[in-house]
């Protein structure tokens, strides 16, 4: 498969895009979604977030906990600024609707780059099934992406572009204009999924096979895909078992193990590194072989201890 495809942006520039894994957690088991207006909610901001940061939605599934997203981003950067955008929107959304002022320090937001085939399926399969998580079918989750996959809709639903600034605001929540968005909203002014997504990408991503999409999700090993991409990134771990996470990205960054990496490849890795997991300069002096104060600086850290 081409993990990394050129895609024109909502902005009308033609880049060179590759594949995030967003995930949106609930601190402390923070409900994010109280019911079916809030879910709705939460889909739309997902979409108007990455039309105003630039990404291209390729699948979503929202949960009462936690959403997770895989779009296409020209760098971490946009990636970064998308997940942002979503948290600080859809809080703000939470917050008015039902009249608290904490979510926004219960929702802990991380973006990772699936930088490698086998992790671009596997993000692409594992977040659909988060459907399970609200006991309900795959196939039929309301709240999800997944509807878009192997599945034309085109033509279905009215136009969004065609709706005026009021219904804008009491459907989609924004007063953004979308006159040049594809998307369309069904008879409950819900979006269709697959005016939203780009199927194409996943599509391809599984060689256009959708028994091979249903195969990867069948016999996925779920505990493993939380601990990549959702608990691992936001856990600190001891430094044997750093090292592993350290040795694999390396591995499928630069293939080499990181006793051999290049003191250009080591930095190279610093900002990724603490950017999408939870470690401290220290460690990662002592994991790379790299002096603190240098790492320190890299990082644009004046405190040598300081934390992620």
């Amino acid at each position: 498969m081409r993990r990394i495809v050129c895609r024109e942006l909502p902005d009308g520039s033609i880049r060179n895009v590759q594949p995030f894994h967003i995930s949106l957690e609930g601190l402390e088991k923070a409900i994010l979604c109280r019911d079916d207006t809030d879910y709705d909610a939460m889909v739309k901001v997902l979409c108007v977030s990455a039309r105003r940061k630039n990404v291209i939605l390729v699948i979503y599934a929202v949960v009462s906990n936690h959403c997770h997203a895989a779009v296409l981003a020209a760098s971490q950067k946009e990636a970064d600024a998308y997940g942002q955008d979503v948290k600080k929107v859809y809080s703000m959304w939470f917050n008015r609707r039902h009249g608290g002022k904490g979510i926004l320090q219960k929702v802990d937001i991380k973006a990772l780059c699936l930088d490698s085939d086998w992790y671009v399926r596997n993000a692409l399969a594992y977040i659909p099934r988060n459907a399970l998580d609200n006991g309900c079918n795959i196939n039929e989750y309301r709240w999800s992406g997944y509807r878009a996959m192997f599945c034309r809709q085109d033509g279905q639903g009215r136009k969004v572009a065609s709706l005026s600034k009021r219904e804008r605001i009491a459907l989609l929540h924004t007063g953004d204009r979308l006159d040049d968005v594809a998307w369309r909203i069904d008879g409950d002014g819900c979006l269709i999924p697959s005016s939203i997504c780009d199927h194409t990408y996943l599509e391809q991503a599984f060689e256009n096979d959708q028994a091979f999409f249903l195969k990867v999700i069948g016999n996925q090993n779920v505990a493993e895909m939380q601990h990549k991409l959702v608990e691992g990134p936001r856990r600190m771990q001891p430094d044997s078992d750093y090292y592993k996470t350290v040795e694999e990205i390396s591995l499928r960054w630069f293939q080499t193990p990181v006793s051999d990496l290049s003191l250009e490849r080591k930095i190279r890795l610093v900002p990724y590194l603490y950017r999408t997991t939870r470690t401290t300069v220290p460690q990662l002096a002592r994991i790379l072989g790299l002096d603190r104060a240098r790492l320190a600086a890299i990082l644009g850290k004046a405190d040598p201890g300081a934390m992620a």
